[in-house]
């Protein structure tokens, strides 16, 4: 199986290509679209990253295709400006799940 990334700058290509992972640079919500059919017609393809950026300004398409699809799996990952969420979400998150305040 492999990993397919589809981003939405060209720096995170960059770096995910020298890492030896395949991908694509899109911009519109159908180009995403595109390339989300694309990849969910391929076999091959286990696990799909995917910039932040798609989840806040696509997150009914990026929902729905992490909700409906059992394979690939599907990875928000954070780009080169960094992640959008608060800077002590790990702590906010093991809190929430365990009860315990760190």
């Amino acid at each position: 199986m492999k990993m397919y990334l589809i981003s939405d700058n060209v720096d995170t290509w960059t770096g995910m290509r020298l890492a030896g992972v395949d991908g694509v640079v899109v911009h519109e919500r159908d180009e995403l679209q595109r390339e989300l059919d694309k990849v969910l017609a391929d076999r091959s393809i286990g696990i799909v990253l995917l910039t932040e950026k798609f989840g806040r300004d696509f997150p009914d398409l990026i929902n729905s295709v992490k909700l409906n699809c059992r394979q690939p799996l599907f990875v928000e990952i954070p780009d080169r400006h960094g992640t959008g969420r608060k800077p002590d979400f790990i702590t906010s998150y093991v809190n929430e799940a365990i009860g315990l305040k760190l």
